[in-house]
């Protein structure tokens, strides 16, 4: 039996989650809102972290060089935040958490790439949204047919008002 948490877990999860791990290199599209406009930020670089995997606080922190500086951001996985993550590059390493990847630079922080089937890692199926998506779709289509159903009424009352018209006009 689920505990309450494990329950309201579920309930806010993303059904699917690109399988991230560290040496990764990834692309985070993140939304971002500036006042009343929302924009898409990309945010691309070396995952150094993963953190708790399969909970709904699963974390990731990804670490770039911006204008010589080096930059680190977490991200929320599950987080409605972060629409999308990209693997780009992955890279063998042996641990889970590349703190010393920090004071390298240039050729040291070269990771050796590893050959992995793109495609397929970073499309996820999302059993729920496609099913929403599905159910979504189906009302549009039906609430399309009932407004040209509408439409057409309305048009046949009008060419029945204009043939009335016409012929009182023809009697007078």
């Amino acid at each position: 039996m689920q505990s309450v948490i494990q329950k309201v877990e579920e309930k806010f999860k993303k059904g699917g989650v690109v399988d991230v791990k560290s040496g990764d290199t990834v692309k985070v599209h993140q939304k971002i809102r500036e006042g009343n406009k929302e924009r898409v930020q990309v945010f691309q670089g070396l995952v150094i972290r993963t953190d708790r995997k399969g909970s709904l606080t699963n974390r990731i922190t990804v670490r770039r060089i911006a204008s010589g500086v080096g930059v680190e951001k977490s991200f929320l996985l599950h987080s409605p935040l972060v629409l999308k993550v990209e693997v780009v590059k992955r890279s063998k390493v042996r641990r889970n958490y590349l703190s010393y990847m920090r004071e390298r630079t240039g050729k040291s922080a070269r990771l050796t790439s590893v050959e992995f089937d793109r495609q397929a890692v970073n499309t996820v199926v999302d059993k729920k949204a496609e099913e929403e998506a599905a159910k979504i779709a189906a009302e549009k289509a039906a609430e399309a047919e009932a407004e040209a159903a509408k439409k057409a009424a309305e048009e046949a009352e009008r060419e029945a008002k204009f043939q009335e018209a016409v012929a009182s006009h023809r009697e007078g």
